[in-house]
């Protein structure tokens, strides 16, 4: 199992640079765990690409209905206290967004807080450096 970030399972959904990449870990290891508000982070990057022109209207469709089928086999770090107490210290430490705070505090949720229990598959550079200084391996 591995813990998927928002924007890693983005190019499951929608075609990118790091597309076949991003399936190629999903083909080894079909197990993902992730946060609970990735559905929604998927679903606005997918609909701003919309917006901006990056995929039409039928992509736009497949897209939404694969993230459906997609989060319903994943399993989902809840909106726990313990995730934002986590999140509030990773912001004091890490040059992190809210949500990448949220998510990288996901993550050590999921780990039991034993980052090297859990690899995290991400395309986000701030994210993927945290995650590292926290001791995950990023993928």
């Amino acid at each position: 199992m591995k813990y998927w970030d928002s924007s890693a399972l983005v190019a499951l959904i929608v075609e990118e640079s790091t597309s076949a990449e991003r399936r190629a870990v999903l083909r080894r290891d079909h197990r993902i765990v992730t946060w609970w508000g990735s559905w929604i982070e998927c679903a606005s990057a997918v609909n701003r690409l919309h917006r901006e022109g990056g995929v039409d209207r039928t992509e736009l469709g497949q897209s939404l209905e694969l993230l459906e089928r997609l989060a319903a086999t994943w399993l989902e770090v809840r909106p726990l206290e313990r995730v934002r107490r986590r999140a509030l210290r990773l912001l004091r430490i890490h040059p992190l967004r809210s949500a990448d705070a949220l998510q990288l505090a996901a993550a050590l949720t999921a780990a039991d807080e034993d980052p090297t229990s859990l690899d995290v598959v991400s395309s986000d550079a701030r994210l993927s450096a945290a995650a590292q200084m926290e001791g995950f391996r990023v993928v």
